[in-house]
């Protein structure tokens, strides 16, 4: 059975990590710590790493994807200020009536027609309220890097394959959410990177078999099997296995991952425990 793996988000900062798993920076010699971890994910992690070094060579393809941000981005802190001049901290959401209304504000005030445009646009799709999350995933950082022991994994299981693994990148646009690693929330005309993935799309389905393990089940994981299961070409959603110990929420989100596994349950996905899959 050919078989390919699709490891969403499988970064330092969405990882719970011990702290003897922490660097510590040279500049300041602090720890440094993950930006946005989740309860689980470095257990998850060590799950995936294992199903990588015993699938081994029944490993047909591996794919990685990446939550790629800018530091200033429109989910980021330092994109917006309150009424106060101050700037929202993560996890308040925003709206595009609290804008018009003069609760929040971009820090440029030249950016405010953009702003508004996109959170419109966005709360019609009906999906998601801009959520302002801690700056993470900043590219160039330690906390954009793969959990390290998956990273081992991989990089014995592409020496043994003499292939690489595929590495695709998702975010760099400061001015869409693209939790989902196929398209932005809001795709951006001028931006095709925003756009639907075709060329992944074509790739997974080629396969007999997708396992499908990462972080985090309540936002990214979920938001690219929703358009997996939308797009695939072949509609064959049989072939789609979510890998369930492989795969935590946000915390206070629980129930949104819930909601997604059987949602994607009924539509035909299969959901297995990593141990349970054979080559």
């Amino acid at each position: 059975m050919n078989t390919h793996l699709l490891l969403i988000d499988p970064q330092n900062d969405f990882c719970d990590l011990p702290a003897e798993w922490l660097p510590r920076s040279p500049v300041s010699g602090e720890a440094i710590r993950p930006a946005l971890p989740v309860a689980g994910a470095h257990a998850d992690m060590h799950r995936a790493a294992q199903l990588v070094a015993r699938l081994g060579d029944h490993l047909n393809a591996i794919t990685v994807t990446l939550d790629s941000h800018h530091r200033i981005d429109i989910a980021h802190p330092g994109f917006w200020r309150d009424a106060s001049g101050s700037h929202p901290p993560p996890f308040t959401p925003i709206t595009a009536d609290q804008v018009r209304g003069g609760d929040f504000t971009p820090r440029d005030p030249d950016m405010r027609s953009r702003a508004l445009a996109y959170l419109d646009a966005l709360e019609a799709t009906g999906r998601y309220t801009l959520m302002i999350w801690p700056v993470h995933c900043q590219m160039g950082s330690w906390g954009h890097d793969v959990h390290a022991a998956l990273q081992a994994a991989l990089d014995a299981w592409a020496d043994a394959q003499g292939r690489s693994v595929a590495i695709v990148t998702k975010g760099e646009n400061p001015w869409t959410e693209h939790y989902s690693a196929l398209q932005a929330e809001v795709p951006d005309v001028s931006d095709e990177r925003t756009e639907l993935n075709q060329s992944l799309l074509k790739e997974l389905d080629r396969f007999d078999r997708v396992l499908i393990a990462g972080e985090a089940g309540s936002h990214c994981v979920r938001a690219t099997v929703e358009h997996l299961a939308e797009h695939l070409p072949s509609q064959k959603l049989g072939k789609l296995v979510l890998l369930t110990d492989c795969i935590s929420p946000v915390a206070g989100f629980e129930a949104q991952q819930a909601d997604f596994f059987g949602a994607m349950k009924a539509k035909g996905l299969q959901l297995a425990l990593s141990t349970e899959i054979q080559a």
